[in-house]
């Protein structure tokens, strides 16, 4: 039992060196600290990185036309070629794993920039044509009025939703942009929303910068005929989005008269690959975290148990004389073990202490800042709570040695020891 005695006990037997217990208690302090900091900025790094994908579809496909490289039934290498109105209806009624299609075009191609304009005002802006369905996709938060419709799409309405960057250069911040109009290469659209993004980085940014059109409107408007920019796709839940990539591709190819042996024709991006190998690297980070925090752990845990053999070793004669009025082994290495125990505990309480408060203070120095791919660090306090725990059983597993040391010496032997 641990009583009030006990514990004086063990603290007047700590205190008897304080440096070299200091010392020992740090390296357990330093083990459990260091432990929090590195699972803490690891979480920070995820999060940073996690907040790139910004809640779009982790299982989606881009796909675009390229160049041939391949001959191909009389046709030469080198041809160029788009894909079309007709792809749409021929993806839906065979690939029957799909979950989501949504065709887009953007004016200038990828990285276009035009110019839009609203009386004086102008902004060299991105112009996208799209379909409703791009919102399952993408990531983006509607902030006022509303997103593009199938009604939009059929009718070739000219309406437009605008990102958070072109309403900021277009109109005053105290105007509603709602019902207005901005000019896109001598066409008039009406404002019928506004978004901004839950994305960061050079992606988030040109989102920012975007304007959205009905893709029917935008092939319309500007004479692009039955041409489709890219397509963006996605697979039901619990098929893979590399399965719906390659049959997508296969019935292109067919359509376009592309070598089914050409891999460059059809150009494609893969998040679904791209998350697994993020996920891949931060197992393997969170791996190699506890893999140096625990052997960190373990080295403080060694001088543990290295002081209580020293204690063990200065106090024999006590021992010797407590076994010969009748002190039970069980009740010496009980003492021994508790020792150990209330020293590894205090020691890692503190760092773990440290180590939360360290990383809270960081998480609120950064709040409200764009920390590119660093967000949130911190640490599950359920996990913290168990490397505590772990410490501790380690800390009474190191008392052992010591306690069975101090109790294989005979009561008569441990007297006469000098």
């Amino acid at each position: 039992m641990i009583d009030g005695d006990r514990i004086n006990e063990i603290f007047e037997t700590l205190s008897k060196n304080k440096l070299r217990t200091t010392l020992t208690a740090f390296g357990v302090f330093w083990g459990i600290f260091m432990l929090i900091i590195m699972l803490g900025s690891g979480n920070g790094l995820e999060n940073g990185v996690g907040r790139s994908f910004g809640g779009s579809a982790k299982n989606a496909v881009y796909m675009w036309a390229q160049s041939t490289t391949i001959p191909y039934k009389g046709l030469p290498r080198g041809r160029r070629f788009n894909f079309e109105n007709d792809d749409i209806q021929a993806i839906r009624d065979n690939i029957q794993e799909l979950a989501v299609l949504a065709p887009s075009a953007q004016l200038g191609g990828y990285g276009g920039e035009n110019n839009v304009s609203r009386g004086i005002k102008a902004g060299p802006f991105v112009v996208r044509g799209d379909f409703p369905d791009n919102r399952f996709i993408q990531s983006f938060t509607i902030t006022s009025g509303r997103y593009l419709n199938e009604l939009d799409i059929k009718e070739k309405r000219k309406v437009c939703v605008i990102a958070s960057r072109v309403q900021e250069v277009l109109f005053d911040k105290k105007e509603n942009p709602l019902s207005e109009y901005i000019q896109v290469n001598g066409t008039y659209f009406k404002v019928i929303g506004t978004l901004t993004t839950d994305k960061a980085g050079e992606d988030a940014e040109e989102k920012m910068q975007t304007v959205y059109i009905p893709f029917t409107t935008f092939q319309q408007a500007f004479n692009w005929g039955g041409k489709i920019g890219w397509f963006s796709l996605t697979a039901k839940p619990d098929i893979s989005a590399s399965l719906v990539e390659n049959k997508v591709k296969i019935l292109l190819a067919q359509r376009h008269k592309i070598s089914p042996d050409d891999p460059y024709a059809i150009g494609s991006w893969n998040s679904e690959k791209e998350f697994a190998k993020i996920q891949g690297l931060f197992n393997g980070i969170r791996i190699l975290v506890w893999i140096v925090g625990v052997g960190t752990l373990f080295a403080g845990v060694i001088g543990v148990s290295n002081i209580m053999l020293i204690i063990v070793k200065e106090r024999t004669r006590e021992i010797g004389v407590r076994r010969a009025l009748g002190a039970t082994p069980a009740s010496i290495i009980s003492q021994i073990v508790a020792e150990s125990i209330l020293l590894t505990s205090m020691a890692g309480y503190l760092g773990l202490v440290a180590g939360i408060f360290l990383m809270e203070g960081i998480n609120n120095a950064m709040e409200g800042q764009d920390t590119g791919m660093f967000l949130n660090p911190g640490v599950d306090i359920s996990i913290a709570i168990k490397a505590l725990v772990i410490l501790i059983v380690s800390g009474a597993l190191a008392g052992i040695i010591p306690a069975r040391k101090a109790v294989s010496i005979s009561p008569v032997d441990a007297l006469r020891y000098e």
